[in-house]
């Protein structure tokens, strides 16, 4: 193990030696513990080590940068050499600076010590209650991780942040087969902070196993038509990375592009939409407290009762247009559920599709998007008919959030991001 307050003190000698008087550095040191195993029997124990430094220097309004897996004094040093360099090369651009001082901060989240021995029992409990409840899916592979950071991170106007993170984690690789037919591959994660609760409680574990069970018995679809969706929590998920990404991100603000452009403080989707970046919240276990650009992270409302509050600026992407700078990374969102139960929802479909996640490329500018809805079910006056194939779904973005017609009072988290089911009017969906 290494002193990264120690490793933090000399890459910044080093930067000053140098002449280098704007600069932000990162350093961590890591710890894995991991449990593996294949078609339910463990194979594999092991511990890794890890270490990592980042260094970028603004020499002139020009941008320079570096990063390795190495703390030694000379791997540190060529590290200011390169980071040096790439300044040296690069465009001046007067948007390019660093975040302001800000009171030194020490951040604790989660477990700084594991419990294998119990997180190995969680483990088995998982695998033997997969294999007793749900006897049509093929568990190909688990991997189980505890891993711990200490990171520093620090600029030269004096802000220093020191972040001390412990999570486990569970990732489940299967699928269904009943000895006859077999479903795609899927997969599905979980973060937490604690083992109190049975791994398969977590997040959507069960439903996402139950779903690619139903999955081996396909129902014809029909001819394509224009009808209703419920996302589920993961694709829900899809829908609002590619909203942010559209409409509200740096690249598309700065470029001029996105169609929400002047839209801060007008409705741009249904009032029952309220999206939140929650750098600290208790429903997320994996946190953000420190920016990209070396803020201090704060909770920011992106939209709140449809209202648009916010784009999602980083500190250039602020200077460059003179808009206000997120002081969060977008990282940890959580959009609020509503007062609906899933039920409920499900009851009020005449005809469309259950939508467990989503498969398509980028979006247009004007926010048209296509592609294929994958583990999805069939839905026809409230009841889920069974699951559909290859069945593409294509719309518009922007109009996906004006037409929500509801919002499940239930909220799932994996642990890094919470979503609920949403039901969405007008999507037209074609398939076999």
């Amino acid at each position: 193990m290494v002193d990264v307050l120690e490793r933090a003190s000399v890459l910044e000698d080093m930067l000053k030696a140098k002449g280098v008087s704007k600069y932000a550095i990162d350093v961590s040191e890591g710890e894995m513990h991991e449990l593996n195993t294949e078609l339910s029997n463990f194979t594999l124990y092991r511990t890794i080590f890890s270490n990592s430094a980042s260094v970028v220097v603004y020499i002139d309004n020009k941008k320079g940068s570096a990063s390795g897996n190495s703390l030694l004094d000379e791997d540190l040093q060529q590290l200011v050499d390169d980071a040096c360099s790439g300044a040296e090369s690069a465009v001046a651009d007067e948007a390019n600076d660093i975040a302001p001082y800000q009171e030194p901060e020490v951040f604790h989240t989660g477990p700084y010590e594991p419990d294998m021995d119990r997180f190995y029992d969680r483990m088995e409990e998982m695998l033997t209650s997969i294999e007793q409840e749900y006897p049509k899916i093929l568990l190909m592979q688990t991997i189980g991780s505890y891993t711990k950071s200490h990171s520093v991170y620090a600029n030269s106007n004096g802000t220093r942040f020191e972040s001390f993170d412990g999570v486990y984690n569970v990732g489940l690789e299967f699928a269904g087969n009943d000895g006859e037919r077999t479903t795609g591959i899927n997969g599905a994660s979980v973060c937490m902070h604690d083992l109190d609760t049975p791994i398969l409680d977590l997040s959507l574990l069960r439903t996402m196993l139950s779903n690619t069970q139903d999955s081996l018995y396909v129902v014809p679809m029909g001819e394509k038509f224009e009808g209703t969706v419920i996302f589920d929590p993961n694709a829900t998920g899809s829908f609002v990375d590619m909203l942010v990404e559209n409409f509200m991100s740096s690249t598309v603000i700065v470029e001029g592009t996105s169609l929400w452009l002047d839209k801060v403080g007008e409705q741009v989707s249904h009032e029952s939409v309220t999206l939140r970046l929650q750098s600290q919240d208790e429903r997320l276990v994996v946190q953000s407290p420190v920016t990209e650009d070396g803020y201090r992270a704060q909770n920011v409302t992106l939209i709140e009762n449809g209202v648009l509050q916010s784009h999602l600026l980083s500190l250039y992407a602020s200077r460059k247009t003179g808009r206000p700078v997120t002081k969060n990374s977008g990282s940890c969102y959580v959009l609020e559920p509503g007062n609906t139960p899933y039920k409920e929802l499900l009851s009020g479909v005449k005809r469309g599709l259950l939508v467990g996640w989503f498969s398509g490329g980028r979006p247009g500018v004007n926010g048209e998007f296509s592609g294929v809805a994958k583990s999805s079910f069939y839905i026809e006056n409230g009841e889920i008919k069974g699951t559909v194939m290859e069945t593409m779904i294509n719309g518009n973005l922007a109009d996906v959030f004006k037409n929500v017609t509801g919002i499940s009072s239930e909220l799932y988290s994996d642990g890094i991001m919470a979503f609920p089911y949403v039901r969405v009017e007008g999507i037209t969906i074609s398939g076999a």
